[in-house]
């Protein structure tokens, strides 16, 4: 297969201006990633990006890059993961490369601590934004909001002791269960996106549990 080095050259550099704000973890990224890949470039729908960070959140890895490799790679195969993910990380490279040589000999520095005071608060805030973006498209009824609110009483409550992995499998579990007996016990079928199924179908959003 021939390769498009056009659209590999626009993947690196649309992942290269990410790079710098991959900050939290990578979730600050998200509303970044939703201007440029939705808005923007029309790479993907609404929906689709929720189920991207979800995958991209369930496997090991960094949710900044794995999400990078998932866009590069459903964009232009192996080759345009390759050139996402070395767009995202060339920036924190050199970034962290600097920190590690400096910051030991500026952190004491009161405008450097105020600069990272800032930052964190800021960080917090594109978290939320991201967490409100996406859930209006995750959480649709009244199932998606009861596992999400007992997701979040899990981690505030019992975070300490529930790692994530067996909330994220769980969760997994519960959505199967949910459509296997709303199906097999009461013939129904079960909305899985915030969308209207086709008319022939029987939709039911908030019937039970």
């Amino acid at each position: 297969m021939k390769l498009n080095w056009k659209l590999l050259r626009l993947i690196f550099f649309t992942f290269l201006k990410m790079g710098p704000v991959t900050f939290g973890g990578g979730y600050a990224l998200i509303p970044v990633i939703e201007r440029e890949a939705v808005e923007k470039r029309k790479w993907l729908r609404n929906d689709e990006l929720s189920d991207l960070f979800a995958v991209a959140q369930s496997v090991p890895g960094a949710v900044a890059i794995n999400s990078a490799a998932f866009i590069g790679y459903r964009l232009a195969g192996a080759m345009g993961a390759v050139a996402a993910m070395t767009g995202i990380l060339l920036p924190t490279f050199c970034i962290v490369v600097l920190l590690a040589v400096f910051f030991l000999q500026f952190k004491e520095h009161p405008k450097i601590e105020a600069a990272f005071m800032s930052v964190r608060a800021t960080v917090v805030a594109l978290i939320t934004y991201a967490a409100i973006k996406i859930g209006k498209s995750a959480i649709f009824d009244k199932t998606t909001a009861l596992l999400a609110g007992l997701t979040v009483a899990l981690l505030l409550f019992g975070g300490r002791y529930i790692h994530p992995i067996i909330l994220i499998v769980g969760g997994a579990a519960a959505g199967i269960a949910i459509v296997v007996i709303r199906k097999k016990w009461f013939g129904l079928e079960t909305a899985t996106e915030k969308k209207q199924l086709p008319d022939d179908k029987k939709i039911v959003y908030d019937y039970m549990i």
